[in-house]
């Protein structure tokens, strides 16, 4: 059942992601030739005015097909009135965009429902504090209650790491709850080295505390949780574009690229944990659907904006011979990227 609601989820971020390009093609006057989702031997055809509309067998991705535009063969164009070839450098870049922009989009809507539905959050109570440590030198206690730092108020656990490495004092005032009383302690955080999510050496302030298991969930108002998502949505591009450029620096090793099989298989298991995980995954894959179409490779959605910017400022249209080599070095390192994820992937399945 999970591998059936991860093929299913990804099928509806690709058909988001086509249905930008579709309807930015729709308003400029583009002819929509096909909408598929998926690739291969086509499993259900319906046509639907001037649109055939597919599914196809192999469900990893999909593709509009716009007169005038075929990525198979970028020589093939055509210089009628609703033909893709005739429209400007600008139009064109919306249409391109406009693939992303609803990947963008839908993860947004899914951040914003995340909101209303209740961020699960961990309530500030201290279940550990470990021997020699600030916390523990302060006589911090299991039990206690952090109810504010530097006259903060700490509403979540999640609030307490980050103010006291936001802090800008060498020593920082902790308010506790405890037996119904309250308690200020002065407590001069540690710095400690560790790896991040990327395997770097990193260094950040610590106390020496670890939070009990109280879940609650903290739920936003239509404005907050308007601002919630946004920042979500900002914070997940920004992680993917690091990751993208520490890849290609070498800062992180080519063994962390995961494939489809990573994919459905961490998509399966967020669905067996209840529908805000899946919507926490869901959101997260369609920004890095979004980041990734928006990569200057050619075959890309990147790649093609960066064709029509450079017809843009220089006025000339790229060079046909040239645009149909690139955009075969393109589909060289987008199916070479895809072998090495899927090598990965069964490199940690047997080991």
């Amino acid at each position: 059942m999970g591998f059936i609601i991860a093929l299913i989820v990804l099928s509806i971020l690709i058909f988001f992601h086509e249905l930008g390009h579709f309807t930015a093609a729709r308003f400029f006057g583009v002819k929509v030739e096909v909408f598929s989702i998926g690739f291969g031997k086509r499993l259900f055809t319906k046509q639907l005015g001037e649109t055939q509309w597919s599914i196809s067998a192999i469900p990893l991705g999909g593709y509009v097909r716009m007169k005038g535009q075929d990525d198979s063969d970028p020589t093939k164009v055509s210089y009628d009135e609703d033909s893709y070839t005739t429209k400007t450098p600008i139009q064109k870049i919306i249409i391109l965009f406009a693939g992303p922009f609803a990947n963008f989009l839908t993860a947004f809507v899914l951040y914003f429902a995340i909101s209303q539905m209740g961020v699960p959050r961990l309530l500030p109570y201290i279940g550990d504090v470990a021997k020699d440590t600030p916390a523990y030198k302060a006589e911090l206690k299991k039990d206690d209650k952090v109810l504010s730092i530097d006259n903060q108020d700490i509403h979540y656990w999640y609030q307490i790491g980050k103010s006291i490495n936001k802090s800008p004092n060498e020593v920082i005032r902790f308010q506790i709850s405890r037996d119904s009383q309250t308690i200020t302690k002065d407590i001069k955080p540690k710095l400690i080295e560790e790896k991040n999510i990327f395997g770097e050496i990193t260094t950040r302030k610590i106390v020496g505390i670890s939070p009990q298991f109280k879940p609650t969930s903290q739920k936003f108002g239509i404005i907050d949780g308007l601002k919630y998502a946004y920042d979500e949505t900002i914070n997940a591009s920004l992680m993917i574009f690091k990751g993208i450029q520490k890849m290609i620096s070498g800062e992180v090793g080519s063994d962390k690229v995961g494939g489809i099989i990573s994919i459905v298989d961490v998509t399966a298991k967020a669905s067996s944990n209840g529908i805000l995980a899946l919507f926490f995954l869901t959101a997260f894959l369609s920004v890095n659907l979004g980041v990734l179409n928006l990569l200057p490779i050619p075959a890309l959605d990147g790649g093609h904006i960066m064709f029509n910017l450079y017809e843009l400022i220089t006025g000339k249209k790229a060079s046909e011979n040239i645009m149909y080599y690139l955009t075969i070095f393109g589909w060289f390192i987008l199916i070479s990227l895809m072998l090495l994820g899927v090598y990965n992937d069964i490199n940690r399945i047997l080991h």
